[in-house]
């Protein structure tokens, strides 16, 4: 144990020494270095590993709020249950609003406080015992993603929150089966619990969506990547290839100012100076005219000034007076009755003509019967 606590840097040198040259010595393929074969997994640490114990005594503590209380006091001896298997111990404040583990002199485990720390910042976040208390196990962990200062207008925030949860929670619910995850979306905080691959990707997709990328796009990505983490072939390649590339398409135009300015183009030489009121007087020779002379040139100049602008008003005076210019009216012409002659005889034929053709109406002027030319012959030989 000594040695360890060595802190001359002879020492620290000599191991790096060491370490250099057992890293030349075992230098092996790369690819093997990050490959976990199948099926691996870490032994569980046991009293025979620390025997002895801890030498000092570690605790931490946490504030919950008071919405909490009642269901921390309903499944407080669950708790202490839970911790108990670790010889951790586990004190509830209600008068404070806070809970406390700390370690004993059965402890074995240094992590455990650790974990039990975990375990009660998830109870005060909302999460339910019968989920925070997978932290206790050795390949689950738990992150709480703090998204309250993200997004600085609170109704953009609400929203926001809102697409993380998604209609009915099926967005979270979809994240939480891909990622073989736990998330508790809880006011300004989202708590997620589960392994290390899946903490990863559910803290992206947190903060991607208050960066107002909508999850379902890296639901999609994760999607795709568990489909071609099934294929062996496919692990030791490059997947860029599959992904989707979503581009932000930003459909706002910058609004255009009204009047736009060119700018001119650069000269090393400044502006030319304007002239000034006694250059102007010199180049018309009024300077040199006398003070009685300059007034009476003034006072005729505003006399004219004063005409023009009586004229003027004169004009728009007199302009109500004037009448408007009236249209000018379209004479109907009626064309005269054609001169034909009409004859009275025809009309009457027509009448008479109607009269006979009506049913049942005598007629006007009988035609008279006449005999078949065979019976006059017969007539005749009689």
């Amino acid at each position: 144990m000594s040695l360890f606590l060595n802190n001359s840097p002879r020492f620290w040198i000599h191991v790096c020494y060491i370490l250099a040259s057992n890293l030349v010595v075992f230098s092996v393929d790369e690819s093997q270095l990050f490959t976990v074969p199948d099926g691996w997994k870490e032994p569980a640490f046991t009293k025979e590993d620390n025997p002895k114990g801890l030498l000092e005594e570690s605790s931490f503590a946490t504030l919950f709020p008071k919405y909490r209380e009642a269901y921390l006091k309903e499944c407080w001896p669950l708790v202490q249950k839970a911790l108990g298997d670790s010889h951790i111990k586990a004190t509830l404040d209600l008068i404070e609003g806070s809970i406390t583990v700390c370690t004993t002199k059965k402890t074995f485990d240094p992590y455990a406080v650790v974990r039990a720390r975990d375990l009660i910042k998830l109870l005060a976040r909302s999460v339910p015992f019968e989920q925070a208390v997978r932290i206790l196990e050795d390949d689950m962990a738990c992150d709480i993603i703090k998204i309250g200062t993200l997004v600085r207008t609170r109704e953009r925030f609400v929203k926001r929150r809102q697409r993380l949860i998604g209609p009915k929670g099926s967005t979270l619910k979809a994240l939480e089966l891909l990622t073989n995850c736990y998330v508790m979306v809880q006011g300004n905080t989202v708590s997620a619990l589960g392994p290390f691959n899946g903490l990863k990707e559910v803290r992206k997709v947190v903060l991607d969506t208050m960066k107002n990328i909508h999850p379902i796009y890296n639901i999609k990505t994760l999607m795709i990547k568990r489909e071609l983490s099934k294929d062996p072939e496919l692990r030791l390649q490059s997947w860029e290839r599959f992904l989707p590339n979503f581009r932000h398409k930003n459909l706002t135009k910058r609004k255009e100012p009204k009047k736009k300015t060119t700018k001119k183009e650069y000269t090393p030489f400044p502006p030319q100076q304007p002239e000034s009121q006694i250059d102007k007087e010199l180049a018309t020779g009024e300077f040199f005219l006398r003070e009685s002379v300059k007034k009476r040139k003034k006072m005729e100049e505003i006399k004219v000034k004063q005409a023009e602008a009586l004229t003027k008003r004169q004009e728009e005076r007199n302009r109500a007076f004037i009448p408007p210019k009236e249209k000018p009216v379209m004479k109907k012409t009626n064309k005269a009755p054609s001169e034909a002659k009409i004859d009275i005889e025809a009309i009457k034929a027509k009448v008479r003509k109607a009269k006979t053709k009506k049913l049942g109406a005598p007629s006007v002027n009988p035609v008279p019967q006449t005999t078949p030319a065979y019976d006059k012959k017969k007539k005749n030989k009689g």
